[in-house]
């Protein structure tokens, strides 16, 4: 049995053909093929080739089956009597990956890509769009244009009234207009300083008699 061991995503991972094998998340579509240049060890029975720390010409190929989250890991940290306690979770993405084959000595891959698995992601994608869209809220929908407001015209009794109101407005104007020349007399007025009195006239001291 051919088994390899090869690195990826930090982490180091023993295949064989027909595995099914998740690891760190890759950038590919289902149905890819992928393939794996850092070969660490190859083995087929009791011969086992180690690489230094790569081996030559060796390939790992295999097809792209999809990208999913994990189950949440629970982050809890705790100091007792320190009052301090935090929880948090996380959800690592991890692609899943079939192994089709382990070449040696320059060989080239001869796996192709599924084409069945590309019509089921592509169905799946316009399924989870379309949802997407008829779950969307009424509320989101554009509301009808508002209706323009019209100015309403005059009505005659108001028309009639208007005249009245200017020729009864008038005499307040000019008594309004009267009123500042009375402040300003009166503020003239007050203004002027009050007429300084004469001091009365002296009495004459009566003379004395003489002896």
């Amino acid at each position: 049995m051919t088994f390899a061991v090869i690195k990826t995503g930090g982490k180091q991972y023993k295949v064989a053909a027909n595995d099914v094998i998740k690891i760190e998340k890759l950038d590919a579509e289902p149905g890819d093929v992928v393939t794996f240049d850092q070969v660490l060890m190859v083995g087929e029975g009791d011969a086992v080739t180690v690489g230094a720390p790569l081996i030559e010409g060796a390939l790992v190929a295999g097809q792209f089956i999809a990208t999913e989250k994990e189950r949440t890991v629970i982050i809890l940290k705790k100091h007792r009597r320190l009052h301090f306690d935090r929880r948090n979770g996380h959800r690592q993405r991890l692609s899943t990956v079939r192994i089709t084959e382990i070449l040696t000595g320059g060989a080239k891959v001869t796996t192709k890509p599924d084409e069945i698995a590309k019509k089921r992601a592509a169905a799946r994608a316009e399924a989870a769009a379309a949802q997407s869209v008829t779950s969307a809220p009424a509320a989101a929908k554009a509301a009808p244009a508002a209706k323009p407001v019209k100015a309403k015209a005059p009505k005659a009794d108001d028309a009639a009234a208007a005249p009245k109101a200017k020729a009864a407005a008038k005499p307040k104007a000019e008594k309004a207009a009267a009123e500042p020349k009375t402040e300003k007399v009166t503020k003239a007025k007050a203004e002027k300083p009050a007429a300084e009195k004469k001091p009365a006239a002296k009495k004459a001291a009566p003379k004395a008699d003489k002896e």
